[in-house]
């Protein structure tokens, strides 16, 4: 149940009071309008071409009146003042079309253009494909989309570097994704949940290259028709997949420094009524990484300090393969099954060693080696169909998809202990040994159902259910005198998650004038047991939950709008958080989940801007945000110095910001993406300690500038920088990085290649301070160092 403090409920009441001031003024200038419409598509392939810019200009002055993108689809609607306009149709590589004069008036208030067919620039016809060039970043109201493609940045990386490269998101060093400073970001691939990220989280997306990628969604306040789960907003991965007539294909290799070698492929056939299409990537990396780590603890009137150090590699072989096939038995109906399979086979190196003194006296050291290695297969099985009826968006959806995936982790420790004169001290050296066996198995099925009604009402329902079972099968074992290797008490055990959600959700929206408005509402049902079997202990948790959505949006004009949202989010406590199990590779520094650990439920308010202009767009969000039962990860120190690092609940966290992002293109040979984020966060943790109460005020800054250097040349630098933050126990202190990239095309514009180094001064070194009641900590890590890749792509359309 919440606890509704008065400081609460006057922050969140002058928030929502200023929100609606600031969203109601516009509609004090209503104006009389008429509607714009058509479709845009690529005059040699029928394609239809997302996100092309139309103007509206005033005849007489040509001062620019409204404007906006084209969907997926390629289809607009805009809305207008009367008078006599003119317009223009502008796409990158393509040349501008122009919709000449017209008149809207009130006896005539619409303009149907119909279908505008856009021819390629005269540079570009003579290509075997003509391929629409999208811009790096799109903003709209309800989310951003970045197409990876067009960030040079991106070439012969990864998944995780793809999210790196996202403004507002940030991956630290142990792989967690954060947007907007906020944790548990709900992670998707294609629209549903993937193995990729279950074991791992956002670590797990480094099996996944970047070539595969077609483009990522960020959505901050998502509607009733997502999952509730993911309390910072949900950012979705969408694969490659072309579905043109004829075989098309692109193809792509790397070669990088520290060692980075790749390949992928991503090719389609279609004929007809049928279309296959398979991608393919495999990728041997790698990653060397290192942790320092300076803590001392008081006991009594004793300092204890100790120095520790680490330095790791890991080697790892990446396969992915995704292929499927569409049967269309007609444009309206489409069948379509498909199968995934990443493969990841690794080796795991690291050298530990602790420095221990008492006061600036050094009493002992100890160093300690890691020997891993592990394989990890992933299979993923989906069926869908979609039935699109005469009407436009009119639609019904339906998908099962089944996910079968398993990790095997061996590991071999050694430590051997030492005098401050450098003797072997006999009696402290350890060999150990930890078998980690991880499955997981998860069904999922769901149905959505989309009715329109009047001019521009919709109706959409749907029902989703998951079943899900992960299991842990855990023994860490020490060798005794007699040489036999015995099962550690405590840490020999087998542990099983059970997860089952319902769901059913419905969403109303209609849009009357320049006014729209969408009103969701979401059930869960949710059913969560884990269980320790060679301890028969169960932890049941059945609770079932609200989770309402409201989305308004007023049309300014002028290619203007604003839009005011509400959505209710949780966090449940999944597998990786309830665990037991400890990590051993570092056995004075521990990590676990925490059984006793509950969901944390969020109220997101949010309101945003957008304005398209003639050289860009920018968007801003004010938000606000507050969070019951927070989840924290806290470390705790023992007198001999060994740590616990585990999540927590908190009181409550609250927090708001202002963000801005901007696509800005002041002359046709540069491009400038910018996103600033500015917040303040309040956590209590009263109610673990009376110290773990933090405010903390924030921000962090992307400047991405594009320049075209010459013909079929470009150039692209990436400033990035994050200022210090504090947390319930500590800080996290300032982090700056800078990437570079340089692309060219080659063979008569069929191929490009692509030089890009990620962190140039690799100055990307994550630098905290932790403090508790007996300790202090601080830590310098760096999981990736400075990247250089060289990639070549090329691309192919046969019809």
């Amino acid at each position: 149940m919440y606890a509704y403090t008065p400081t609460r409920l006057r922050v969140a009441r002058h928030f929502i009071c200023l929100s609606f001031l600031l969203f109601l003024l516009p509609l004090l200038g209503l104006a009389q309008k008429g509607k714009i419409l058509g479709k845009v598509i690529d005059d040699q392939t029928g394609a239809p071409l997302s996100y092309a810019t139309i103007q509206i200009y005033q005849q007489s002055d040509g001062s620019l009146l409204t404007g906006g993108i084209t969907d997926e689809a390629g289809l607009f609607t805009l809305e207008s003042p009367m008078g006599d306009l003119k317009g223009a149709i502008d796409f990158i590589g393509y040349q501008t079309f122009d919709l000449g004069t017209f008149v809207l008036s009130p006896s005539q208030k619409t303009m149907d253009f119909g279908t505008i067919r856009l021819q390629a620039e005269s540079s570009t016809l003579d290509e075997v494909v003509v391929q629409a060039e999208k811009s790096s970043m799109e903003l709209a109201l309800d989310k951003r989309v970045f197409n990876v493609g067009k960030d040079l940045g991106n070439a012969g990386g990864s998944a995780v570097e793809i999210l790196n490269n996202i403004p507002s998101v940030t991956v630290d060093g142990e792989g967690n994704v954060k947007l907007r400073g906020a944790s548990n970001v709900r992670i998707l691939v294609d629209g549903k949940p993937s193995g990729l990220v279950s074991f791992k989280g956002g670590s797990g997306l480094q099996q996944l290259q970047a070539s595969m990628v077609e483009k990522v969604e960020v959505i901050t306040n998502p509607s009733a028709r997502y999952e509730a789960e993911g309390m910072a907003g949900i950012i979705n991965i969408v694969l490659k997949k072309d579905r043109n007539q004829g075989f098309n294909g692109s193809f792509e290799t790397t070669l990088g420094y520290p060692t980075n070698l790749g390949g992928a492929a991503n090719v389609n056939y279609r004929h007809n009524k049928v279309n296959f299409f398979v991608n393919y990537g495999i990728n041997y990396r790698i990653i060397p990484s290192i942790n320092m780590t300076h803590q001392e603890v008081y006991v009594n009137d004793t300092t204890f300090v100790s120095d520790q150090s680490y330095d790791g590699e890991h080697v790892g072989f990446f396969n992915n393969i995704r292929g499927g096939l569409d049967y269309f038995f007609n444009e309206q109906n489409i069948l379509t099954a498909s199968y995934l399979y990443s493969a990841s086979r690794g080796k795991r190196l690291t050298d530990l060693r602790y420095d221990d003194y008492i006061f600036n006296t050094l009493t002992s050291y100890t160093t300690r080696t890691q020997d891993e290695d592990e394989i990890e297969p992933i299979s993923e099985y989906v069926v869908s169909y979609k039935k699109l009826f005469d009407k436009k968006g009119h639609e019904f959806n339906a998908e099962v998809r089944y996910l079968d995936h398993w990790e095997d982790s061996d590991q071999v420790f050694e430590q051997q202990s030492f005098f401050p004169d450098g003797s072997s001290n006999l009696a402290e050296n350890l060999l150990q040994t930890s078998l980690n066996d991880e499955t997981e198995r998860q069904l999922l099925l769901q149905l959505d159902y989309v009715q329109p009604f009047g001019k521009e009402g919709k109706l959409e329902t749907g029902v989703r259910s998951t079943f899900r079972r992960m299991t842990n099968d855990y023994i860490v074992s020490e060798e005794n005198e007699a040489g036999q290797l015995i099962p550690i008490p405590g840490l020999d055990n087998n542990f099983i998650y059970d997860e089952n959600i319902n769901a059913v959700y419905g969403i109303l929206g209609d849009k009357k004038n320049a006014f729209s408005y969408q009103l969701g509402l979401r059930v869960e049902w949710t059913d969560i047991e884990t269980i320790l079997e060679e301890t028969n202990q169960s932890n049941p948790r059945n609770y079932a939950n609200l989770f309402p959505s409201a989305h308004f949006t007023y049309d300014l004009g002028e290619a203007d709008a604003m839009q005011l949202s509400y959505s209710r989010r949780v966090r449940r406590p999944v597998y990786r958080d309830l665990s037991p199990f400890i990590t051993f590779s570092d056995n004075r520094n521990f990590f676990s989940g925490n059984p006793d650990l509950n969901p944390e439920f969020s109220d997101v308010i949010e309101l945003g801007h957008i304005k398209y202009f003639e050289k860009g767009s920018i968007a801003s969000t004010l938000y606000y945000r507050w969070t019951d039962d927070y989840i924290e990860m806290l470390r705790s120190v023992d007198d001999q110095g060994f740590s616990n690092t585990r999540p927590e609940n908190l009181n409550f966290e609250q927090a708001y910001g202002l963000e801005f992002s901007s696509s800005y293109t002041p002359y046709r040979w540069w491009k400038v993406d910018f996103n600033f984020n500015l917040f303040r966060s309040e956590v209590d943790g009263s109610n673990i300690n009376a110290d773990f109460t933090n405010t903390t005020t924030s921000w962090f800054v992307r400047k991405t500038s594009r320049f075209n250097v010459s013909s079929g040349a470009f150039l692209q630098l990436r400033a990035n920088y994050e200022a210090p933050i504090n947390t319930a126990q500590g800080k996290r202190k300032e982090l700056f990085f800078l990437d570079l990239a340089y692309n060219r095309e080659i063979f008569k514009g069929k191929g490009r290649i692509t030089i890009n180094i990620t962190d140039v001064f690799n100055s990307k070194k994550i630098r905290t301070i932790s403090r508790g009641d007996n300790f202090i900590a601080e830590k310098i890590s760096q999981r990736i160092r400075r990247q250089i890749n060289l990639t070549l792509s090329y691309r192919l359309k046969q019809s």
